[in-house]
C-alpha cells in the first residue's frame, strides 16, 4: 500500500492560497489542503529580521504524487525561496489512507 506525506508551504496572500491549494487538488496531486489562518511570521532576509503575515497550506499527498506536486506548487508560487516541507506520516488510519490513494489516483 502506498504510504502518505504532509507536504507544507507558506504564502503572504490569502488568495494566492486558496490558488495554489485549489489547483493542487484539482490536478489531483493532493488529496486535500488545510490553509491555517493568518500567522505571524518572522525571519533572516536581506541582513535583517523580518515579519509578515501568512498563511501556511498542509497538503496530504501520496509519495508518489509529492514530486509533481512540489513542481506545481512552486510554480506558482509568489516567494523567492519558498518554504517546502515534506513530513512523512509515522501512522495513518487505513481508511483514511485509502481514501488518499485514491483520490489523488482518481481521474
Amino acid at each position: 500500500m502506498a504510504s502518505i506525506v504532509i507536504a507544507q508551504t507558506t504564502v503572504n496572500d490569502e488568495g494566492k492560497a486558496y490558488e495554489i491549494g485549489r489547483a493542487a487538488v484539482e490536478a489531483r496531486l493532493t488529496a486535500g489542503v488545510h490553509i491555517e489562518a493568518r500567522m505571524t511570521t518572522f525571519y533572516w532576509a536581506k541582513g535583517a529580521v523580518q515579519h509578515e503575515r501568512e498563511y501556511r497550506l498542509s497538503f496530504q499527498t501520496t509519495t508518489e504524487k509529492v514530486a509533481a506536486l512540489k513542481t506545481r506548487v512552486l510554480e506558482q508560487h509568489p516567494h523567492d525561496v519558498p518554504q517546502w516541507i515534506v513530513v512523512p506520516v509515522v501512522e495513518a488510519s487505513e481508511e483514511y489512507l485509502a481514501w488518499a490513494v485514491k483520490e489523488t489516483t482518481a481521474g
